[in-house]
């Protein structure tokens, strides 16, 4: 592949929703931050191919930012299978090691029906590999972003995890001919 590819990797809007909670792909967004979607949409290229996760939250985040965006499968969040849906208090409650087991090594381990975040990198990557040079917006999760990153700096797994991905933040990163630049992680200007 030739050519340069820039990146904006925003991630969704907070989900509307109950907190503590290990979301599906049916959550929906909440789109009621107008400042911050201001500030993110005047930072966006115009005419730049847009993307996103199949999930309800990426979709409506991209259409609040005034996209059209495509869905891309290999762009979703982690899969955590049996735990989908279900808060993190109840599942630490739970009788087994199965939850406890899992955040022992969590880039590498699986919940029950679930995929892990290694998983999850191959597919982001496989993602990556089919857009084509020019400019690309991508709506999606932390941890997909979180995964992009560590197919950039070529990081373990483990060490990708470390980065904080904010709810409708920016992370700007080029494909280069030669590898990758990191030009910006988890922007949020629109803080006070």
């Amino acid at each position: 592949m030739s050519g340069e590819t820039k990146f904006w990797l925003i991630r969704h809007a907070p989900v509307d929703g109950p907190r503590g909670v290990i979301h599906g792909p049916d959550a929906p967004a909440d789109l009621s931050h107008a400042v911050a979607f201001a500030a993110l949409k005047a930072k966006l290229p115009s005419g730049a191919r847009a993307l996103c996760s199949p999930a309800r939250r990426t979709r409506e985040t991209a259409l609040a930012l005034g996209l059209d965006p495509v869905e891309e499968a290999n762009f979703r969040e982690q899969d955590f299978g049996a735990w989908t849906g279900r808060r993190h208090d109840d599942l630490t409650m739970e009788p087994g090691a199965a939850y406890q087991a899992f955040w022992e090594s969590p880039a590498g381990n699986r919940p029950p029906g679930g995929e892990s975040f290694v998983d999850q990198i191959a597919r982001a990557r496989d993602g990556l590999a089919g857009l084509p040079a020019g400019e690309a917006i991508l709506v999606v999760h932390s941890g997909t972003i979180r995964a992009v990153l560590a197919i950039a700096l070529d990081l373990e797994p483990d060490n990708a995890l470390r980065f904080v991905i904010d709810p409708l933040s920016l992370t700007r990163i080029d494909r280069l001919d030669g590898g990758w630049r990191v030009v910006a992680v988890n922007q949020r200007w629109w803080l006070p």
